[in-house]
């Protein structure tokens, strides 16, 4: 694994890393933990210095490639009871450095493209002092034209802003890809897709029995709602009166009543938004999102192979054939997060993958 100066990019040190875990997302910030023993002194030194919460880049290879890429933000220095020693570290994807950056200067966006607002935010993060990570994009846009005002008094992050966008009707996801470019340079690339990310141009299959050793098919209910409002910043500036929040309009799904399902209720807040029409987007994307229970299948497979992190974004055939499916599911989903489990004594090396219907 290598470490390296978070905003040089210069290599610090590489170490071994044991009990590696992985999992990265579309759309979510992904995670890294593991464990650098420390057997001798000059491993203890060499890691002090690399290993800096907050200041080191991790980059996570294997051969010439590159797995995944985000930031130290936990170690834990721990002793066993025969003196062993061990750095656990916790790390962010490179999305997360977006969290730990606040607005404090207004920004106005009228007609603009919401990609080009999004790289906006990321000039904005990388053109302070101290504030440029290395991050990089392209110049495609979405041919969706917002009207944003994000006002410095409500100090939110810049992680949040972009979420936020990117939830809104007729969004888009987004995340922080890490790879190496043609030249051999390691890069941390800006992601834009719209209304999704997409990779690959065929599809991979995966059979079970077979590459797919188990999977799990939940569906949950709880989350649905046929009936949405949400709500917005306060409307009432006159501190020594009552305030309210704004409220978009209420929204009834009347077609699925009557197909005979009961009324359920939903709600969600954004306090950071003044105007009507967009709030009424936030709804209509909320109350379209939670209108039918969410399933999210998983499969766990054997990592290698076709079955490597740049799988995020593409799209797999699935095949099962079982008692519960004696025909044989055979359906196509994307891949929208990875989770890679390290070989344990009689496993081998394992990845469950989140799936959605593309």
């Amino acid at each position: 694994m290598v470490f390296t100066d978070l905003r040089s990019d210069q290599v610090i040190d590489t170490l071994p890393v044991h009990g590696v875990g992985i999992d990265d997302y579309i759309g979510k910030v992904g995670s890294m933990s593991g464990t650098v023993p420390i057997p001798n002194r000059e491993i203890a030194r060499r890691a002090r210095r690399a290993l800096l919460p907050g200041r080191t880049g991790v980059w996570v290879e294997r051969g010439r490639e590159i797995w995944w890429g985000g930031i130290l933000w936990t170690l834990a220095l721990s002793s066993d009871q025969r003196g062993f020693l061990g750095a656990d570290v916790q790390c962010g994807g490179w999305e997360s450095y977006l969290f730990h950056r606040l607005l404090y200067h207004t920004q106005v966006a009228e007609q603009v493209d919401q990609f080009d607002i999004v790289r906006g935010l990321i000039d904005y993060v990388q053109n302070t002092e101290g504030g440029n990570i290395g991050l990089t994009y392209d110049t495609h846009t979405s041919g969706v034209l917002r009207d944003r005002t994000y006002l410095r008094y409500d100090l939110p992050t810049i992680g949040e802003l972009i979420e936020q966008l990117a939830a809104v009707e007729n969004g888009f996801e987004w995340r922080v890809a890490s790879y190496r470019d043609g030249d051999g340079r390691r890069v941390k690339r800006l992601q834009l897709g719209h209304p999704v990310i997409r990779a690959g141009t065929t599809d991979i299959v995966l059979d079970h029995p077979g590459r797919v050793l188990s999977y799990r098919f939940p569906t949950d209910g709880t989350v649905k709602a046929n009936a949405w409002q949400s709500r917005g910043a306060s409307i009432n500036n006159n501190l020594a009166a009552e305030s309210y929040p704004l409220t978009s309009s209420l929204l009834v799904n009347a077609g699925d009543i009557a197909d005979g399902w009961p009324r359920l209720d939903g709600s969600s807040d954004y306090m950071t938004v003044e105007r009507a029409d967009t709030l009424n987007a936030h709804a209509r994307a909320d109350a379209a999102a939670a209108l039918h229970p969410v399933t999210v299948p998983e499969v766990t497979v054997l990592l290698g192979g076709n079955v490597t992190p740049a799988l995020l974004g593409a799209t797999v055939r699935l095949r099962i054939r079982d008692l519960w499916h004696p025909e044989t599911l055979d359906a196509r989903y994307r891949v929208v997060g990875m989770s890679i489990n390290p070989p344990e004594r009689g496993r081998p090396e394992t990845a469950r993958l989140y799936l959605e219907v593309p």
